[in-house]
């Protein structure tokens, strides 16, 4: 028995995912394609995608909206777990990163199921709860800038059903959440928004030391 989280070596790493990660050969070349560029930085862990996986599956989501699209691995790891029919509406702003995402949704054959909005993320989702889209979706994963995760935290809670889950990523921030010396807007930001979905009644909460911090908050 222990109290507190393992600290993950690099061989306990190792260990994980060799015995933990399934990841189908189309989200493996795209994690490949995506770690040679520039803001590699920015790609999901494949742990944690399976995670996303995995929770969509348990509440058997069916729409799913994903702020932050970047290459597409969280969003194609989230589709690839959607019955037919299923839909992620992703929000993004880059056309060139995001047409990665729509090359591999092709290449994994669910082309269909990617409802890509490239636009501001706020302006998105505004769109859809004037639309009526409040409570109609299941799941929804936040990744985008972190001055901007309370906005578009609200929002989403708006628009997933009661029981409905939101992923949050990044909440932990390297560490830097802890670290009073760090002092940047979005470690300042991250602490506001970690602080307040604390004493937020309106969702059961785990922050969870996966990857960089994954925070899971499902709507009462």
């Amino acid at each position: 028995m222990t109290r507190k989280t393992l600290e993950l070596t690099p061989a306990l790493h190792d260990y994980l995912l060799a015995h933990s990660l399934r990841e189908p050969p189309v989200l493996a070349q795209l994690r490949a394609e995506t770690a040679q560029l520039a803001l590699s930085r920015m790609q999901i862990a494949p742990e944690q995608g399976q995670f996303l996986a995995l929770l969509a599956r348990l509440i058997g989501a069916r729409r799913t909206l994903e702020v932050g699209v970047f290459t597409g691995y969280s969003a194609l790891s989230v589709a690839l777990a959607l019955p037919p029919g299923g839909q992620v509406v992703g929000c993004d702003t880059s056309a060139e990163w995001t047409a990665v995402a729509q090359a591999y949704f092709a290449r994994a054959g669910v082309a269909e199921r990617l409802d890509l909005r490239l636009a501001p993320a706020r302006q998105t989702l505004d769109a859809l709860i004037l639309d009526g889209q409040s409570g109609r979706f299941d799941f929804a994963f936040i990744d985008a800038d972190k001055t901007g995760y309370a906005d578009y935290y609200e929002r989403c809670l708006r628009l997933v059903r009661p029981g409905g889950v939101i992923a949050i990523d990044n909440t932990l921030w390297d560490g830097k959440v802890a670290e009073p010396a760090a002092n940047d807007a979005d470690t300042r930001a991250l602490r506001r928004f970690n602080r307040a979905l604390h004493q937020d009644e309106r969702i059961d909460l785990s922050l969870l030391p996966l990857a960089d911090g994954v925070t899971i908050a499902r709507r009462r």
